[in-house]
């Protein structure tokens, strides 16, 4: 076996957590050697992520956003704020995407939109309330179902610790 194929193997037999750390390592690497990131190599890293991988992403992101601004801002700066910070962890974020849903045979082409949208697979709401209600907590549910996604996160910025302004929603998702 030679060492490439070592390394492969390896690499195949990593667990999400640590395939993510390996795949930060590398975005890193890519932009300390060019300046930018290898694109192609990124998506191609990204879409081997499972929704779970990514999940854990944006939990860190909303973490490090919310203890760098704090709470009691603007909804519209912690979601320009956590976009940036998921870019800058090479995913790919889009914002105020609108969603096509359908209700029988009708279809709307603005259903909804969805504050971020993160690798084409989960929908991130962003709050900025003192407490997430239960509205808020269907809201994001009805969403995720409603987009044919599996995942989906409620995000409210303005609790005083983040861990509490955190609701994470299922469709379907394997554990």
């Amino acid at each position: 076996m030679s060492r490439v194929d070592e390394i492969k193997a390896a690499i195949e037999s990593l667990e999400g957590r640590e395939h993510a750390e390996l795949r930060q390592w590398f975005c890193e690497r890519d932009k300390q050697r060019s300046g930018k990131m290898d694109f192609a190599r990124r998506d191609a890293e990204t879409q081997r992520m499972t929704e779970n991988e990514l999940g854990t992403i944006i939990v860190e992101s909303a973490i490090a956003v919310h203890r760098e601004l704090g709470p009691g801002l603007l909804e519209t700066v912690y979601e320009v704020a956590l976009a940036y910070e998921l870019r800058e962890r090479s995913l790919r974020v889009e914002r105020q995407v609108p969603v096509r849903i359908k209700f029988r045979k009708i279809v709307f082409d603005e259903g909804f939109r969805a504050d971020i949208l993160v690798e084409d697979r989960i929908i991130v709401e962003v709050k900025s309330v003192e407490r997430a209600t239960a509205s808020h907590r269907k809201q994001i549910q009805t969403h995720v179902r409603l987009a044919e996604l599996k995942l989906g996160y409620l995000l409210n910025f303005g609790e005083a610790m983040m861990k509490d302004g955190i609701t994470r929603a299922v469709n379907g998702l394997e554990e």
